[in-house]
């Protein structure tokens, strides 16, 4: 078998007579393992197949093959077998954008034990509470910044870390990761498991409450290759890059499991802000052919004036983690010539909604259900709308059991349940469809505002203030209201040209803007200017808290 064509061993796809995508299906064998069937498989029948190109901000560069993942991962593998780790271990990697991380996703992969993965930017209180929520035994994260300084705290009160691992980088009581790999053998023999064995556990950024847990077997893995081959569109002769830390869950979705399944390369920029001239400077550069980014991205990039770099060499781009303003789509589009395919999901599962290749995208809508689900759009009963009608995304599964989404929220049977009953799960976003089939969002069920008998989501209002030109950030929620129940409510962080300038005529200014491009019974009756909006550690805006701080 020709290894670009090694992701038809595990899934099949129909396609109406267009070409489009119509149907999909996954048949992964009982054992089926990501580091065995795909990157060894690969490494084994094409070693010289490029697989990974790594930068960084100092100029450093490396160029990973499909041989070279194997054997690193075999290594990693070896030491953390050495060292006791086991099936079932939970570890967390706290390893930014470093290389290293790809290496130890596949090396637990192979062994049998759970990744769990975070961002660079959790604190002391936060590690505390993922070491014992998810009973976390091992930790491997980076020398930068002060990373370890905030583990060190949380493992001191914790006291249940067996080891802890340190990359580019050395610390007393962690051992040196780089330097302990070397001492162990490339190679190393198949260990078996099942496909519905425990494999990666994330936690959320949810808006309310602490993270839940989100558990994925192997199934997860296989069924990334909807999203990487008919959303990504992605060959083996692509260079992908995905604009994501190692700490999120995108991270799996454009730089993992689907892209490596095509015999694909990924690109991969350890950076730690983000500069949107660098990285237009990378897609230059390196020649990305294929792009993935959140709509605030596209945007910046528009701003920074993309005309003046060479972006010939992109073929396909796709957008997803926001709902996508129409104007950035048209902005894109005339420069590159190429159309924005957004996608929507959740950490929950792989790709659920998109613009798939040979689909005509209409600018704002996040396209038509993937075929390995059954989404429907419902009310609060959960009976199906028809089009036109707000109501929650879901996806009707049979007897709670679907592949390319999460097992449970781990040690939480409660919350599992609360999501996901009666075989229909709730993701929590609402949207509206058209006559076409085509899904618009609206926002979080617990975002929606009611005012004045209307159902009001907050992205179309903001996705109109983000427009002119003295907003750079904007959070619409619904405000308490005597009379109307609630009113809209938009809280803004002004463009640094109009910082000390909100005053009652900017304020009039923007509630005329939305009134002229949007439905007048939409314009925002309060208006309240911040210097930053609060978020959560994953840069989502938190309506809920700006919500509790308007009712103290």
């Amino acid at each position: 078998m020709d290894m670009k064509d090694l992701y038809k061993k595990f899934v099949t796809g129909t396609f109406d007579d267009k070409g489009i995508l119509t149907g999909f299906e996954v048949h992964v064998p009982d054992n089926f393992n990501f580091g065995y069937d795909v990157i060894d498989e690969i490494a084994k029948n094409d070693p010289d197949r490029r697989a990974m190109v790594w930068v960084n901000e100092s100029g450093e560069e490396h160029i990973f093959t499909y041989s070279d993942l194997m054997k690193k991962s075999n290594q990693v593998a070896n030491m953390l077998l050495a060292h006791g780790v086991k099936k079932g271990d939970k570890v967390i990697s706290v390893l930014k954008r470093h290389y290293q991380f790809w290496f130890l996703t596949i090396a637990l992969c192979k062994i049998g034990a759970i990744l769990i993965p975070a961002t660079n930017q959790l604190m002391k209180k936060d590690y505390t509470y993922r070491f014992k929520a998810a009973d976390v035994k091992y930790v491997v994260a980076t020398a930068e910044g002060e990373v370890s300084d905030h583990i060190e705290e949380a493992v001191a009160e914790y006291g249940g870390i067996t080891e802890k691992y340190i990359v580019r980088g050395d610390r007393e009581g962690w051992i040196s990761f780089d330097k302990e790999i070397e001492k162990y053998p490339d190679t190393l023999d198949r260990i078996e498991n099942n496909v519905n064995d425990d494999m990666l556990l994330y936690f959320t950024s949810g808006t309310t409450g602490y993270p839940k847990m989100v558990l994925h077997n192997h199934y997860y893995a296989a069924a990334h290759i909807q999203t990487a081959k008919y959303w990504h569109n992605i060959s083996g002769d692509t260079l992908h890059f995905t604009i994501s830390e190692s700490g999120w869950g995108k991270c799996m979705w454009g730089k993992m499991y689907g892209q490596f399944a095509c015999a694909a390369a990924i690109f991969v920029y350890d950076f730690d802000r983000f500069h949107s001239a660098d990285i237009l400077q990378k897609i230059q550069d390196y020649k990305i052919t294929s792009l993935c980014a959140p709509p605030t991205m596209f945007r910046m990039f528009i701003k920074e004036g993309i005309e003046g770099y060479d972006l010939s060499g992109l073929k396909y781009s796709t957008i997803a983690g926001e709902a996508l303003n129409p104007e950035v789509y048209n902005r894109w589009l005339e420069y590159t010539g190429l159309k924005l395919m957004e996608g929507f999901g959740q950490t929950e599962t792989v790709v659920v909604v998109a613009n798939i290749p040979g689909m005509e995208p209409k600018p704002g809508s996040m396209g038509k259900p993937m075929p390995l689900f059954n989404v429907d759009i419902v009310d609060e009963d959960g009976n199906s709308l028809p089009a036109g009608e707000t109501g929650e995304i879901v996806i009707r599964t049979k007897n709670n059991k679907q592949i390319g989404m999460f097992k449970e929220y781990y040690k939480n049977p409660e919350e599992t349940h609360n999501s996901w009953h009666d075989d229909i799960y709730h993701t929590g976003d609402t949207a509206w469809r058209d006559e076409d089939g085509y899904y618009w969002y609206v926002g979080r069920t617990d975002d929606v505002i009611k005012a004045s008998g209307y159902r009001i989501g907050p992205f179309e209002i903001e996705s109109v203030l983000m427009e002119h030109p003295a907003v750079l950030e904007v959070a619409v929620t619904g405000a308490k209201d005597p009379i109307r129940g609630q009113v809209v409510k938009a809280t803004i962080v002004l463009t640094k040209d109009y910082k000390g300038k909100g005053d009652e005529a900017l304020v009039k200014e923007l509630q005329n803007y939305v009134k002229k491009n949007t439905a007048p019974y939409k314009y925002p009756r309060i208006v309240e200017f911040v210097d930053e909006l609060p978020k959560t550690i994953s840069g989502k805006i938190r309506r809920v808290a700006i919500r509790d701080n308007d009712n103290k």
